[in-house]
């Protein structure tokens, strides 16, 4: 003891900082604890993780036993769904070419005096509809009446100098035959006539001229139409050399409309042209609702536009009513063909998918148990809201035009006109389908 006390006393700083070792089973149970207490963390976070993925998604209320809860099924959930029908029916399906044209009138002429002068009349009123020769305007005729009759003198002095001079070549031929004269004046006697010829022939030119002149005082209309606004007053000094001219007569009946189609309808247009059918031509208003006024096709264009890639039509209205107005733009219906006996469904029942794994054109065609089927089709030529069918539909089928969105193949669905079903039944069957017979 007095050994140990002395050591103690020696070094006392090591003997306090060491602490004594703890006893084994104390480490032992504190990092068991440790374990179970991550194993737990990691129980309790994968139980979390598992219920926010399989928790079940409400939709409704409770359901009957045996299914999933919340989960929708047409078969147990809906009864019969309500739709539109119509029955596929014979009928005549017209080809139409759809097309936006521009009235064209087929003469617009500007009239301009072919003379120059003072403008002393106007005889027409603006918008006024002419027919070809009415009067439209004079210019002072006065100094070309002068010029006329100035030329029709000149003509008949140049005629009596000339009737002269024949007869002076008579007598110089009579003379000549008796030597009272020489030939060399017989001679010059006879250009002198020839010279007097060119004259008076000269001078009937003038007087036409100076007539034509006068007549174009007198200006008329060179077509039948509608004149426009009038570009020059009474009064006004006018010339070959305005631009403007007088007033622009455009005519109106008949009119054209020149509308441009795609290249792939050119060989159809002109088979059926060739043949010698009349194609019609329909023009509507700009909202494509209101028709305005039905012609035929007149001819195509002789070359096709490359950048475009589309042909010039032609096409010619009466337009007895007017209703067709110059550099208007309409909607055409170029009528190609007219297809007969076509059986024929609304486009609305058409509908387009993989019903049964393979993309097809499919309808919902209505049984008589008030079932539907998927039923592939074969479509043809559409006109309007109708499509002819080819093949898969034979003429007085049902088909589903609304509330096919909501069908499958063997859907049961509700007629207009029928009492609604209730929903649902017993449980085990399907709502509104009635119960199998046991066997």
């Amino acid at each position: 003891m007095d050994a140990l006390t002395e050591q103690e006393r020696e070094s006392p700083s090591s003997l306090r900082e060491t602490p004594p070792p703890p006893p084994p089973t104390r480490t032992r149970g504190r990092k068991l604890a440790l374990i179970l207490g991550a194993l737990a963390v990691l129980v309790v976070a994968f139980l979390v993780v598992r219920g926010i993925h399989h928790r079940p998604q409400r939709t409704g209320g409770f359901g009957p036993p045996g299914r999933r809860f919340g989960r929708f099924r047409p078969d147990t959930d809906t009864g019969p769904v309500s739709v539109a029908i119509s029955r596929a029916a014979l009928g005549d399906i017209v080809v139409r070419i759809p097309a936006l044209g521009t009235v064209t009138p087929l003469a617009t002429v500007t009239v301009k005096t072919q003379i120059s002068g003072y403008l002393q009349k106007i005889g027409f009123t603006e918008g006024q509809l002419v027919h070809k020769g009415d009067f439209l305007a004079q210019i002072d005729p006065r100094p070309y009446q002068a010029a006329l009759d100035q030329a029709k003198g000149n003509l008949a002095r140049d005629e009596a100098q000339l009737a002269d001079d024949r007869l002076d070549l008579k007598r110089y031929a009579d003379l000549i035959k008796q030597d009272a004269v020489s030939g060399q004046q017989l001679d010059t006697q006879k250009f002198l006539v020839s010279q007097y010829e060119g004259t008076v022939e000269s001078d009937k030119a003038a007087v036409e001229a100076a007539a034509v002149n006068l007549a174009y005082c007198h200006i008329i209309s060179p077509i039948t139409g509608r004149v426009g606004l009038r570009q020059v007053d009474a009064g006004n000094y006018v010339t070959p050399g305005d631009a403007n001219g007088i007033v622009v007569v455009t005519q109106l009946q008949p009119i054209t409309v020149i509308f441009p189609v795609a290249e792939d309808y050119v060989p159809g247009i002109e088979q059926r042209l060739e043949s010698g059918a009349t194609l019609q031509v329909e023009a509507y208003d700009r909202s494509d609702s209101k028709l305005l006024a039905t012609g035929k096709l007149l001819t195509l264009d002789n070359e096709i536009d490359p950048t475009t890639g589309t042909v010039k039509l032609r096409a010619q209205f009466d337009n007895k009513t007017n209703t067709l107005f110059p550099n208007q733009f309409v909607n055409i219906q170029l009528v190609e063909n007219i297809l007969r006996h076509q059986l024929v469904i609304p486009g609305a029942a058409v509908r387009r998918g993989a019903p049964n794994g393979v993309l097809s054109t499919f309808v919902y065609l209505v049984n008589p148990n008030h079932t539907v089927s998927v039923r592939p089709i074969k479509l043809g030529e559409a006109d309007g809201d109708n499509v002819a069918v080819e093949s898969g539909l034979d003429a007085g089928d049902v088909v589903v035009t609304e509330g096919a969105d909501r069908l499958r193949d063997g859907a049961r669905v509700q007629l207009p006109g029928e009492p609604a079903s209730g929903r649902g039944g017993p449980p085990g069957r399907r709502a509104g389908r009635p119960p199998t017979q046991a066997s």
